[in-house]
C-alpha cells in the first residue's frame, strides 16, 4: 500500500513539474537580454537576469493601455455576466412561468451550435446598432450564456424550497427572497460564473479582434498579435508579453480556487 501511494505520489509529481516547467521557462526566458535564447541548446535560466524587456513593453510598446483597457472589459464583462445570467438562472430553477419547460430545453439544445457560428449574425446585428469598434460591441456577448444560465440554474436546484416558502410566509418579497436568501447560498456558484467569465474576457481573442478596429482600444491578446508582427524574431519580449497575460489571472485563480471547486460541485446532486 505504502510503494502504490509512493507510485501515485511520484506521478503526480512528475506531472505537476511537465505542467509547471513552460511557465517558469516562460518567465525566465522574459527576463533574459535579446536574442539569449535563440542559441542551441536554449538556455534554462537567465545568465544576466534583466527587466528590460518588460520596460520595452510598458514604456514603448504601450501595453499599459491595453493591459488597462483587458482589466476594464473583463471586469465589466463579469459584472454583467453576473447580473443577467445569476437572474435567468434562478428564475428558471425557482420560479414558475408560461413555457419555462420548452425555453430551458431550447437554450439546452443551442448548446451544440459553435460560438464561431453566431460571430458574423452577431456583427451584422451589432453594424446594424452602430455598435461596432466600441467596448459596448465587446460586452454584449458576455451579458448572457446558456452554460452560465445552466450552472446557475444547477446551482438554485439545490436550495431547499421550504427555506423559500419559509421566507414568503414571513412576508418577504420575491426579489428579498432572491437577494437575501438565494444569493448568499450561492455563493460558491457566483464565484465560479464570475472566475469563468473573467478568465474568458481576459483571454479572448476573436472576437475583439473583430469588432475593434481602433488600436488604441486593443485588448491585451489583441494588442500582442499585433506586436508580435512586429517582433517576430524577439522572443524574450513576446514572452515577457505572455507572462503580463498569464499572471494576472494566474493568481485569480488561485486565490479564489476554493469557492471555485465549491461552485463547480454546487448542484451536483440535482437534476
Amino acid at each position: 500500500m505504502n510503494a502504490r501511494r509512493v507510485g501515485v505520489n511520484a506521478l503526480l509529481l512528475v506531472t505537476g513539474l511537465l505542467v509547471v516547467f513552460p511557465l517558469v521557462w516562460m518567465v525566465s526566458v522574459s527576463l533574459m537580454p535579446a536574442g539569449s535564447s535563440a542559441t542551441d541548446p536554449p538556455p534554462l535560466w537567465p545568465v544576466h537576469p534583466t527587466l528590460a524587456n518588460y520596460r520595452e513593453l510598458f514604456g514603448h510598446a504601450g501595453l499599459a493601455r491595453h493591459f488597462a483597457n483587458s482589466l476594464w472589459l473583463a471586469t465589466v464583462a463579469t459584472a454583467l455576466s453576473l447580473l443577467f445570467n445569476v437572474a435567468a438562472g434562478y428564475a428558471f430553477a425557482k420560479l414558475e412561468f408560461p413555457g419555462r419547460t420548452r425555453l430551458l430545453k431550447g437554450l439546452l439544445a443551442a448548446l451544440v451550435i459553435p460560438a464561431q457560428v453566431a460571430m458574423l449574425p452577431l456583427f451584422l446585428e451589432l453594424k446594424a446598432l452602430g455598435l461596432v469598434d466600441s467596448y459596448a460591441g465587446v460586452l454584449v456577448p458576455s451579458m448572457a450564456g446558456i452554460f452560465a444560465i445552466f450552472l446557475v440554474r444547477q446551482a438554485a436546484l439545490s436550495i431547499p424550497e421550504e427555506l423559500l416558502d419559509a421566507a414568503r410566509l414571513d412576508g418577504a418579497s420575491e426579489w428579498a427572497i432572491y437577494t437575501r436568501v438565494a444569493l448568499p447560498l450561492m455563493k460558491p456558484m457566483l464565484v465560479t460564473l464570475g472566475v469563468f467569465t473573467f478568465l474568458g474576457s481576459w483571454n479572448d481573442f476573436l472576437w475583439p479582434l473583430i469588432v475593434l478596429n481602433d488600436s488604441e482600444r486593443y485588448t491585451l491578446p489583441v494588442a500582442l498579435a499585433a506586436l508580435s508582427r512586429e517582433h517576430v524574431q524577439d522572443n524574450e519580449l513576446m514572452m515577457a508579453g505572455s507572462v503580463v497575460t498569464v499572471v494576472p489571472v494566474l493568481v485569480l485563480f488561485i486565490a479564489l480556487q476554493r469557492h471555485y471547486l465549491a461552485g463547480l460541485m454546487a448542484g451536483a446532486v440535482k437534476g
